[in-house]
């Protein structure tokens, strides 16, 4: 008797809890009723679109022949691969990734270092860092645009003054020049993305193990590499990803400073993309779309999977 006495509050609570959660029809209309306004803008807004988008893939929608929009299956994916320029345009879209992805990191990760330290206006040079971006990429590309400019832009006359080249340069006329000048702009205009995210991460490190560290005698090379970048390891991943995904969808500052050319040496994925729709050609660059969502979900699968391996393995290791 004494044990089941025991045993009754215990036994009660469960059941009020168990009254207290239970799902009812009323309960369930009223979360409906709630979300329904919020499914139904995303679902008119986004996956319509989207669905009606990818649909157009496989038909053949050109706006010189409306009356003509029959199936046609994977031919709009046979003409994006079999088009001359494909080749150009993957290329120039790996270079623009990774050429605008390494630098941006190395120097985010740096102005995120110096911006944690305590020093006089602290919080006026994170302004100045962070501003850039608060401002569009497009206009971004147009300021460049003008930096660039072979005949009174700003970068030719400071190279001229330190007697770097003699004469000046066609930047953005020139096929084998214009893609480093537009790195340069993309590069600049995203090391503050990564510099936010970053001093962020780094804020969050306890001083602790910086005073242990020094304690035990560990420079600040060791210190990086086994306390700071281990403990934000994950916001560096993360960070890596949501950039790499931008950069892939990133055409206004390229618009703003090339427009794709010149000879469409420029031109990457989605700016080709804009490029074949203005031309008129909805099937044609819908297909370049589906392949440009499929090949991002992929890396970002990969990409995910790969650094939890990675993360795993170090887990174990330090634990055996």
């Amino acid at each position: 008797m004494a044990v089941d006495e025991r045993v009754r509050p215990a036994a009660r609570s469960v059941q009020a809890g168990a009254r207290k959660w239970q799902f009812t029809t009323r309960r369930g209309l009223l979360i409906a009723a709630y979300l329904a306004p919020a499914v139904l803008i995303v679902s008119v807004f986004t996956y319509y679109p989207m669905i009606a988008g990818g649909q157009m893939a496989f038909r053949n929608w050109k706006l010189t022949d409306l009356t003509d929009t029959s199936w046609v299956g994977l031919k709009n994916f046979q003409d994006v691969f079999g088009d001359p320029a494909w080749g150009t345009v993957l290329t120039n879209t790996a270079v623009w990734v990774v050429g605008s992805i390494v630098p941006q990191l190395v120097i985010g990760f740096a102005l995120a270092l110096w911006l944690r330290r305590r020093f006089p206006l602290r919080g006026l040079y994170q302004a100045l860092v962070f501003f850039p971006w608060a401002i569009s990429g497009f206009l971004i590309g147009i300021l460049f645009r003008w930096l660039f400019n072979s005949e009174f832009g700003v970068v030719n006359d400071l190279l001229q003054k330190a007697g770097l080249i003699d004469e000046p340069i066609a930047w953005l006329a020139d096929p084998d020049k214009a893609m480093a000048a537009v790195l340069v702009a993309n590069v600049w205009y995203g090391v503050t993305f990564f510099a936010i995210m970053i001093l962020a991460a780094l804020q969050s490190i306890p001083d602790e193990l910086y005073e242990a560290a020094a304690l035990d005698g560990a420079g600040k090379a060791r210190t990086l590499f086994q306390i700071t970048i281990p403990y934000i390891r994950t916001t560096l991943a993360l960070t890596v990803l949501l950039r790499v995904i931008w950069i892939f969808n990133f055409p206004d500052l390229i618009f703003g400073m090339t427009g794709g050319g010149p000879d469409d040496e420029t031109h990457i994925v989605t700016t080709w993309m804009i490029k074949i729709t203005q031309q008129g050609d909805y099937g044609r660059a819908s297909a370049l779309g589906l392949l440009v969502v499929a090949g991002l979900l992929l890396f970002s699968v990969f990409f995910l999977m790969a650094t939890r391996e990675k993360s795993t393995r170090e887990k174990k290791g330090a634990v055996a």
